[in-house]
């Protein structure tokens, strides 16, 4: 299971992430009370693993400015959670090795999502960062094709039941863990990857290998 510990703003809470079993933490760089100057993303990403996926948020952003202000702030991937077309979305996933097209739950591109030209996708609320829970059925809608990183009022005490229901290759979590905005709380963030790794299903390989490795290929 793919856990994405997502509004870091500060180096501490991004270690943290890290030292619980994080496989990738998120910068948001659209406008937000959890918004993070490249400079400042930079300097944490730089004393990061390097097995650690970094990834930067935008929303409704020209392509061209994606990518300046991803490459400044020196991460891996870049998760577009605007409106942004297909065509913008090719254009960044130019750029980058991994993009993470952003829909909302009922959204009518959702179903059409595999015309972006991504391999992950991320379902959120309908209002993103409310830490508002939606009808899971809903990422249903996703065409089965793709990788799905659920999201959207998420928490250490719903997580479990939102993995087994939705059975998605990822969960992404910003409020549910945090003490005050853009502060993280360690036993939250500890609650949370573990429950995200407990309820995750593992897939039969034989009696020779190992459980299914969830990370980006």
């Amino acid at each position: 299971m793919f856990v994405k510990i997502c509004g870091i703003t500060n180096e501490d809470d991004a270690l943290l992430a890290v030292a619980m079993g994080a496989d990738a933490v998120g910068f948001i760089f659209a406008p937000s009370t959890r918004q993070v100057a490249p400079q400042r993303v930079y300097d944490i990403t730089r004393r990061l693993p390097p097995e650690v996926l970094t990834v930067g948020v935008f929303r409704d952003e020209l392509p061209s400015r994606v990518v300046e202000v991803a490459h400044a702030a020196g991460v891996k991937a870049v998760q577009l959670h605007g409106r942004e077309t297909p065509a913008q979305t090719a254009e960044v996933a130019g750029h980058f090795r991994w993009v993470i097209k952003v829909f909302a739950a009922g959204a009518d591109e959702l179903p059409r999502a595999d015309r972006y030209g991504t391999d992950v996708i991320m379902v959120d609320a309908p209002h993103p960062g409310s830490g508002e829970v939606f009808d899971w059925d809903l990422a249903g809608d996703a065409p089965d094709s793709l990788k799905l990183i659920l999201a959207g009022g998420l928490d250490p005490t719903n997580v479990g039941a939102a993995i087994r229901e939705v059975e998605p290759w990822g969960v992404d979590v910003a409020t549910g863990v945090e003490r005050e905005p853009g502060k993280k709380d360690p036993i939250k963030v500890m609650r949370f990857i573990e429950q995200a790794r407990a309820a995750a299903p593992v897939a039969y390989r034989g009696h020779d290998v190992g459980p299914y490795d969830h990370e980006f290929e």
